[in-house]
């Protein structure tokens, strides 16, 4: 009996659909039964494979002569594909802040509201205000308890922190902020005492002048100073702890902001 394996059902090749067709080449393979049902016989249709183009568009960006994949998504790339990236692998504008070793400054400008800034290892400043008022049925030393969390939340967050600049005050308006703001001021150099983090106190014409050239600068001039720098400042008390932080990033990190 002649035993013909080569009809149409012997080799007929499967071709899978789908509701986005990317390509229009056939399989790269087909099956040719053997009279042994216990193996099969792969034969090559690489020449049928040859003469089918393929509708992929590839990456436009070829000018370098790379040898590209196709690119389905069009997304232009870093690299030309199949390129190892030379060195490490960065996004835009990263390039500056890779490898620091910068400390996290922090910045007060002390006081019952209270305006901070954070500049990060990375080189991110983060700045706000909080306040620290007691109601009635509080006593007087609530404030500064809340002042010691407020440290002790920030050097859990965004910290270690290694160093911290306040606004030294040297003359006040009247008696209950001075009163205030020597609290804060005592309880901000223990807490860096005893977390071991340096702090120094920074005259307020010598931020004011850093910020706007003047030593006696207003309020206003403060909050437009931060907005120049692309700021939005709640109030001036924010605004002041972000000139100090600029000063300090300048004069004691040696960075120019």
């Amino acid at each position: 009996m002649n035993h013909d394996h080569n009809n149409a059902s012997d080799t007929a090749v499967c071709s899978l659909q789908s509701e986005s067709v990317c390509c229009n080449l056939q399989t790269t393979r087909k099956l040719k039964v053997s009279n042994n049902k216990a193996s099969s016989q792969i034969a090559d249709c690489g020449a049928q494979i040859a003469d089918t183009p393929c509708n992929l568009n590839t990456n436009p960006d070829n000018s370098r002569g790379v040898e590209i994949n196709p690119d389905c998504t069009q997304t232009p790339s870093l690299y030309e594909r199949g390129e190892s990236p030379k060195g490490e692998a960065l996004h835009l504008g990263e390039k500056e802040i890779i490898n620091r070793t910068l400390p996290v400054v922090l910045c007060l400008d002390l006081g019952t509201t209270t305006g901070w800034a954070i500049h990060s290892k990375q080189g991110v400043i983060t700045s706000g205000t909080i306040s620290f008022k007691n109601d009635r049925w509080q006593g007087g030393g609530m404030r500064f308890l809340k002042f010691n969390r407020f440290l002790d939340e920030l050097n859990v967050n965004a910290g270690p922190i290694g160093m911290v600049f306040f606004e030294e005050v040297r003359r006040h308006m009247g008696v209950d902020a001075a009163h205030a703001y020597g609290g804060f001021m005592a309880h901000l150099t223990a807490w860096c005492e005893q977390q071991d983090i340096a702090y120094e106190g920074v005259p307020v014409g010598t931020i004011k002048r850093h910020a706007t050239g003047k030593g006696n600068a207003n309020k206003t001039m403060m909050i437009d100073a931060a907005r120049n720098r692309g700021h939005l400042p709640s109030d001036d008390n924010e605004a002041d702890a972000l000139a100090l932080v600029y000063w300090a990033i300048e004069q004691r990190l040696g960075e120019q902001s």
